[in-house]
């Protein structure tokens, strides 16, 4: 698992596109932020806080995570080399494990230069250092375990393609549904008490409160619960191919 790893790692950084992947991230989520006139600027929010870029990076994310994802195993059955990769004294969970980690290093690395920004709000706050650090502590928390949610769906969505172009567009609409279409299905409160069951479904709520620096249990073991969900069935459907 660990030499899958870093073979993954090592594809994705040596041929520049978790690079290009980081350098993107960084610069739309900063365009929006400080540049252009929207609601997530942080200037004309007029607020010490990185609240939007919170909203925000989920979204990007949702494109971004599914591109990461989509080669992993897509490409290795497209190439044929999925088959040799059965050949070798290596479990398939092993395998798919190893591309999930990979895929979450390079959505997690996506934030770093994120910090810049916390630096850049501490400083203009009035007065200096007016932010709610452990709101943004929770926050950042929230956004590493969806973006291994996203990983994970991310993995699955290859698993279950023969091509990278389809994987990416599944992985883009199962991400869609769970973070936001589930939550607006049950925003219209078409199914009476059903709506709290189906709200408590999707990924929106319970990354909503990591945003206020809530860091519940209940929450991580909802995302973990995902994560285990989404690998054990890219596991199954990898194991299928066999």
């Amino acid at each position: 698992m660990i030499a899958i790893f870093k073979k993954e790692l090592w594809n994705f950084f040596g041929n520049w596109s978790a690079w290009i992947i980081i350098a993107a991230f960084s610069v739309i989520s900063a365009l929006f932020l400080f540049f252009f006139e929207n609601d997530f600027n942080i200037f004309d929010i007029g607020s010490a806080s990185l609240q939007s870029f919170f909203v925000l990076a989920p979204w990007l994310f949702m494109f971004i995570i599914p591109a990461i994802s989509m080669r992993t195993l897509a490409e290795e059955q497209q190439s044929g080399t999925l088959f040799w990769l059965f050949s070798q004294p290596v479990k398939i969970s092993e395998i798919v494990v190893g591309k999930f980690l990979s895929v979450w290093l390079v959505g997690i690395l996506c934030l770093l230069p994120s910090l810049v920004y916390y630096y850049t709000v501490y400083v203009l706050g009035v007065p200096e250092g007016n932010i709610d650090g452990s709101m943004t502590f929770g926050s950042y928390i929230g956004l590493i375990i969806l973006i291994g949610a996203f990983s994970a769906v991310g993995i699955l969505a290859s698993s279950l393609s023969s091509n990278q172009i389809s994987a990416y567009l599944l992985g883009v609409f199962i991400c869609f549904i769970a973070y936001f279409g589930i939550e607006q299905l049950a925003s219209y409160k078409l199914l009476g008490g059903a709506d709290y069951i189906l709200q408590n479904i999707g990924f929106y709520k319970h990354f909503l409160a990591f945003t206020r620096g809530q860091i519940d249990t209940r929450d991580v073991s909802y995302f973990l619960f995902v994560i285990f969900l989404g690998l054990g069935l890219a596991s199954w459907f990898v194991w299928k191919k066999k």
